[in-house]
Formats: C-alpha cells, sequence, structure tokens
C-alpha cells in the first residue's frame, strides 16, 4: 500500500500538473454490488452524482493528509438530494485513497470504447504493465488525462462537498509525523493510547500517527533498535525519542528517494521510486543486518497479521 513518502510524492508532483486544468468530464468502470447506497464511485448512481458534480470545475490544488489525496475543485456544488438543490459557499474537494495497489498517472490517453479501456498515447513509462489497470479518469479541456490505475480494485474515491464534509471525513486520523510541532512527548502520548499493543501495529494504527505502515515501520523500528513485538507500554522516553527522530529520517529518506516501489506503486509520470534499494530490514530475511558492528540477520514473522522484519540482534524483544 502506499505509504506517506508514495503519497507526498504523488501530491507534489500532481500539484505542479493540474492544478489550474479545468474538468472536461470523468470515467469509472468501477462497479461493485458491495458499494450500492455508499459514497464511493464503485456505486454507479453515486458515479453519475459525482461526474456531474466535478464537470466544469478548476482544480485549485492537491493536497495529502495521513494516505489520503485531496483534489480542490472551484466553483459551487449542489447537494445530493433531489428536493434541496441549494447552492453550497464552500468548495467541494475530491478525496482520493490508493489502498492497495491504486497509483495516478498524469499523461495523455486515447479511450477505446468497444473494449471500454483507456490507453497511453505516447510510448515510455507510462506503458508500463504496473500502469495498464486503468478504472477512472478525469479529462482536462486542454486533452489531457489523469488516470487511475488499481489492480485490486481497492481505492476509494468520492466527492466531499465542502470544507466541513473534509473535516468529518478526516476527523479520526492522529498527526502527522512530519509536521515540526510533533515532538516525542505527544508520539508517545498518542501511542500510549494503545499501551498493550505490539509496538509494529500501533506505528501503522492510523488513528494514532498517520502514513506509516508496513515498510516504513520495519525500518523505524530496524533504526531504533525495537523488537516489533514489544508492546507499547514497555518503550522507554529514550525509545520513543529514537522511534521518532529516527522515524522521521526514515519517512524523509522515502520522500527524498520518490517512495518505494518494492510492488507497484508509480508516479504520476508512469516511473518507479527508488525507496526500495535503501531497505535496511522490509523484505530482507535471511540477509546479513546492514547496521555496523551487528551480525545479526533479518528475520520476519507475522505481526497483527503483518509481515514484520527486523533483525535477530540488536533488535531483542
Amino acid at each position: 500500500m502506499p505509504e506517506l513518502p508514495e503519497v507526498h510524492t504523488t501530491v507534489t508532483i500532481l500539484n505542479t500538473l493540474i492544478s489550474g486544468k479545468k474538468i472536461e468530464s470523468a470515467w469509472s468502470n468501477y462497479d461493485s454490488p458491495h458499494y450500492v447506497g455508499k459514497e464511493n464511485i464503485k456505486d454507479v448512481l453515486y458515479f453519475s452524482y459525482f461526474k456531474k458534480q466535478i464537470s466544469g470545475k478548476d482544480i485549485t490544488s492537491v493536497y495529502r493528509r495521513g494516505k489520503n489525496i485531496l483534489i480542490n475543485l472551484s466553483g459551487d456544488t449542489v447537494s445530493r438530494s433531489s428536493l434541496t438543490h441549494k447552492k453550497l459557499s464552500d468548495n467541494p474537494t475530491i478525496l482520493i485513497h490508493m489502498k492497495m495497489t491504486g497509483h495516478l498517472l498524469f499523461g495523455k490517453y486515447s479511450y477505446t470504447k468497444k473494449e471500454n479501456v483507456w490507453l497511453a498515447q505516447d510510448e515510455g513509462p507510462l506503458q508500463d504493465p504496473f500502469n495498464q489497470f486503468i478504472h477512472f479518469t478525469l479529462s482536462f479541456f486542454d486533452g489531457t488525462t489523469l488516470a487511475f490505475s488499481d489492480m485490486r480494485k481497492f481505492a476509494t474515491v468520492k466527492l466531499l462537498k465542502d470544507e466541513g464534509a473534509v473535516q468529518h471525513e478526516l476527523k479520526k486520523l492522529g498527526p502527522e509525523p512530519l509536521d515540526p510541532t510533533y515532538d516525542w512527548q505527544s508520539f508517545k502520548e498518542n501511542l500510549l493510547c494503545r499501551p498493550r499493543q505490539k509496538i509494529k501495529t500501533a506505528l501503522m494504527d492510523q488513528s494514532l500517527v498517520v502514513g506509516i505502515g508496513n515498510i516504513y515501520s520495519d525500518e523505524m523500528l530496524w533504526s531504533s533498535s525495537i523488537h516489533p513485538e514489544r508492546t507499547v507500554a514497555s518503550l522507554s522516553d529514550i525509545d520513543f525519542k529514537n522511534l521518532l527522530s529516527n522515524g522521521k529520517k526514515v519517512l524523509e529518506k522515502g520522500i527524498d528517494f520518490g517512495g518505494d516501489s518494492m510492488s507497484d506503486y508509480r508516479n504520476p509520470y508512469g516511473l518507479p521510486g527508488d525507496f526500495q534499494k535503501k531497505h535496511n530490514a522490509y523484505r530482507r530475511t535471511g540477509e546479513s543486518c546492514k547496521k555496523r558492528g551487528c551480525d545479526g540477520t533479518i528475520l520476519r514473522k507475522v505481526v497483527g497479521g503483518r509481515s514484520a522484519h527486523f533483525c535477530s540482534k540488536h533488535q531483542t524483544p
């Protein structure tokens, strides 16, 4: 699943590529009976509403909250209710959560009606096989397209009618770990909301702190010499300080290298990131520990239903 560095990379690039563009139309071939009546474009009736509301709107900005991508639009929208078409004073926002295999792509695409597919027109990275699972697009009046490749169809795409709806949607999210004002005492206080939880699991709980998933939690714990099965309550103040400090460094490094493409993440240009080349723990099972002076081996164990990778020597239970 794309984590904070991948989402940050996507948003940074999209801000330069699509801000100021006017949406001509939207397309989707998502159609799931499990989403009937829900605010998700996988419900065809909701998508019809979604398409009507965003067509003709200008994109004013793109930003991130946790793992969510938020695309701000200009202009008024209307209520879904057929009885109250009252204009809203605030501007709508498209929320996209890429989930397991989703990533956004930008370029010139052509639609083939017979096959009901979108194909990139230019040769290059958009032709990468990982970029061919297009299930949602935004077409702009200048002939360019924002395409969403989502192999496993787990993603969420919905419209939030105003700022109040955005705040309500995101209200359960924890703080941003890269916020300059976020200190170790606050980090400790947040994590201690789950004192008996294993630290690996707590780090990935988006209600405690956002943006951290399987890859970066492994790297944070390796850097901090903390075993993934230790409980939150067992950590000392030094552990919390090191974990947040190292966590910020790991996440910033992930951003510097354009995200992690160990799986299928690609940036909007269709290119992979390079952080997978910098792993110290994640998916290095059986390999020697890279920590200076450590002769341990990277082990793998399932913790809270997720794979944890850690050193046999310097990360003790």
